[in-house]
């Protein structure tokens, strides 16, 4: 099989050209440093995302806070960790960082809040 990609590695921002097996990388071409190989192998047997959303927050000036995973996690439970954040709902103060789901879905990333957000007074 063959696949075209735009590696990530770096800031060249290579088009990569790749033929694989099932298991096993064959040839990887277009690159112009090593991390080209490593990345198509990644890509194409083991994806990775950071995974950005909102989750709900209560108490603050704002109604939804930004959150991230503070690494990435498998490509196939990027929409399952969308929807465990969706489910979720925080108190105000919150601040940039903060771990708001440790370990989410046993990814070992942990749901970061993305922004600091003050308690409001509007309570």
């Amino acid at each position: 099989m063959t696949e075209n990609l735009l590696c990530l590695s770096c800031p060249m921002g290579c088009e990569l050209s790749v033929d694989y097996t099932d298991k096993k990388l064959q040839e990887v071409r277009g690159n112009r440093c090593p991390r080209g190989v490593e990345y198509a192998e990644k890509e194409i047997f083991h994806p990775e995302r950071i995974v950005t959303t909102t989750v709900r927050v209560a108490g603050a000036a704002a109604d939804l806070l930004p959150v991230k995973t503070s690494k990435s996690v498998p490509k196939e439970l990027c929409f399952r960790v969308i929807e465990a954040a969706s489910a979720c709902t925080v108190s105000a103060p919150v601040r940039r960082g903060q771990v708001l789901i440790a370990d989410i879905l046993s990814t070992g990333a942990d749901l970061v809040a993305a922004r600091t957000l003050k308690k409001s007074g509007r309570e």
